[in-house]
């Protein structure tokens, strides 16, 4: 099996084409071929289920074997891998059921309009002996955005409290949010599945959207991320996301690996 391994500021995706699917992956195999000790490691991996005239089909694996509802980098990265496939400039990803576009702007940056995000009022959330208010935002996956300076100590620590609370039982991706500007964010990302991470599109989406209904910013929002910098602009409730994705090697798994 081959697969291409692609990322978005760092946040890491094997990519498994169409043409080398034998058979739909288990949760045991993406958990095998995401450890980076035994396996070939990374984020997640995209599943390409189909792909024609510049529409493709997609399965969004975390590393723990769960699947996601969507992911930024993830579809950015498919994007632009569909758009060299097809020779176009204008794609579309299906996820489920929900459908996002991209187009290329060149080099490696790719401007994907998200979708409608949905904000909800303030809550109160009490987790590590500690109260905190969050705010609950939907890009078709679920977030709990903190404002709270990004201390990597207080993510890995309030990030899996917060992500397996009660309150979520389909468990949430966690952001710490820090303001610096009326058009500025800087945040770290707790990943529901996969932990902390360098980067996520739809994360990037939540803490832009949180802050604006907030009024803590206004539109557009350039998301500083551990892996670099996205761009977020919101209208009429929904997000346009634009950043990079990048292809870093293509791997080809040896026979010993018991799949």
């Amino acid at each position: 099996m081959r697969l291409l391994k692609w990322h978005g500021l760092g946040n890491d995706y094997l990519l498994l084409e169409p043409e080398e699917r034998r058979a739909p992956l288990t949760a045991a195999q993406v958990q095998l071929l995401c450890d980076y000790h035994v396996g070939v490691g990374s984020d997640g991996i995209l599943e390409v289920l189909d792909a024609r005239d510049g529409e493709a089909d997609l399965t969004i694996w975390n590393p723990d074997g769960s699947t996601a509802e969507l992911s930024g980098n993830g579809t950015r990265i498919v994007a632009r891998w569909l758009a060299r496939r097809s020779r176009r400039d204008d794609v579309a990803i299906h996820v489920g059921p929900r459908t996002v576009t991209a187009r290329m702007l060149g080099g490696a940056r790719v401007r994907m309009d998200m979708g409608r995000v949905e904000v909800s009022p303030p809550e109160k959330l009490s987790v590590g002996g500690e109260s905190l208010e969050f705010t609950p935002v939907s890009v078709g996956n679920p977030h709990a955005v903190i404002r709270r300076e990004p201390a990597r100590d207080d993510l890995l620590r309030l990030g899996p409290l917060v992500e397996t609370h009660p309150r979520f039982p389909e468990r949430t991706n966690v952001q710490l949010i820090a303001v610096d500007g009326d058009h500025a964010l800087r945040v770290g990302v707790w990943e529901r599945g996969a932990g902390e991470t360098r980067a996520s599109g739809t994360s990037s989406v939540a803490a832009a959207a949180a802050a604006v209904a907030n009024g803590w910013c206004t539109s557009p929002v350039t998301v500083s991320l551990a892996g670099g910098v996205l761009e977020v602009e919101l209208a009429d409730g929904r997000a346009m996301l634009t950043g990079e994705a990048r292809e870093i090697c293509a791997v080809e798994l040896s026979p010993e690996l018991e799949l």
